[in-house]
């Protein structure tokens, strides 16, 4: 009898019972949220897999998902090198590189992202390769004809419309990301760069060893949903004929008359997409409160 009595408390140590109040709280924190996500992903595939129209815009909207993701991601690279410099520039104390930085995101932050879109293709390209021809001709003069031939010889129509559009993406988010880095360099107390200028450094080696890798770490939430923000204004770009996902659904339902199906299937893509992007920016969250606690 005593025997059975310890068994039976030590299965009650090892699986304490809980209470209405803990499993209320417990169906209360449950992330219902993915039920419905998961709903919606079943629901689609299931019309995928049972109807043929659903399978025919599928197979032929996925074949704009490459060119979505590459944009993404060479403007994302380009944004951030232009909105690290740029955040350092609005912090920097010499005024006409603070002034210029201003203006930079002032300028951008006050269009609405489809006007520059239209801006930096059809009139920001252009000029650029009007510049570009204007210094070509100047190398000629000077006697350097192998730098120079490139660049007189470069056309406004040899520049596609997805570099135009990946030039278009990466000046206005630069601009966005700038803030965010220099918001996270300001969040680093100035003790820490008055501490490293006193150990003999410069301002540009504290800035690199000290202030900046806080500073990013700081801000590397903010960044990723910045990435995702990006993948979805990317179908912005569609209107510059750039055939992403966005632009082969409105081909596909133009041509087929199957809006539904089309619009449905390019709808569920982009959902697919985020929700992965911003399970991952979840992960580097945890990793990076992690890292601070067991720092």
């Amino acid at each position: 009898m005593a025997v059975k009595e310890t068994i039976e408390a030590k299965q009650q140590i090892a699986s304490p019972q809980l209470t209405g109040a803990e499993i209320r709280e417990k169906i209360r924190l449950f992330p219902w949220w993915t039920v419905g996500l998961i709903g919606v992903f079943v629901l689609t595939a299931h019309l995928i897999l049972t109807r043929p129209s659903y399978q025919d815009a599928f197979n032929f909207i996925r074949a704009g998902v490459g060119v979505t993701v590459q944009t993404t991601l060479v403007a994302y690279g380009i944004a951030l090198v232009l909105g690290l410099f740029t955040g350092l520039g609005r912090i920097s104390h010499n005024i006409v590189i603070q002034n210029l930085g201003t203006l930079y995101v002032e300028l951008i932050r006050g269009i609405p992202m489809l006007v520059l879109i239209f801006f930096i293709a059809f009139v920001g390209v252009p000029a650029g390769v009007g510049l570009l021809n204007q210094i070509g001709e100047w190398f000629s003069q000077i006697g350097l004809q192998l730098i120079a031939q490139p660049l007189i010889q470069l056309e406004n129509s040899s520049v596609p419309m997805t570099t135009r559009a990946i030039i278009a993406l990466s000046v206005t988010y630069g601009a966005f990301q700038a803030e965010i880095f220099r918001a996270g360099i300001q969040s680093i107390g100035r003790g820490q760069m008055e501490a490293a200028r006193a150990q003999g450094m410069t301002y540009w080696q504290a800035m690199r060893f000290i202030i900046l890798p806080q500073a990013i770490r700081n801000v590397l939430p903010a960044l990723g949903n910045d990435f995702v923000s990006m993948l979805k204004d990317s179908s912005l770009v569609s209107v510059l004929a750039v055939r992403d996902i966005t632009q082969i659904a409105k081909l596909y339902a133009g041509r087929s008359f199957q809006y539904q199906e089309a619009y449905v299937t390019l709808a569920v893509l982009y959902l697919m997409m985020t929700v992965v992007l911003s399970a991952l920016v979840k992960w580097i969250e945890r990793r990076v409160r992690q890292d601070e606690r067991n720092a």
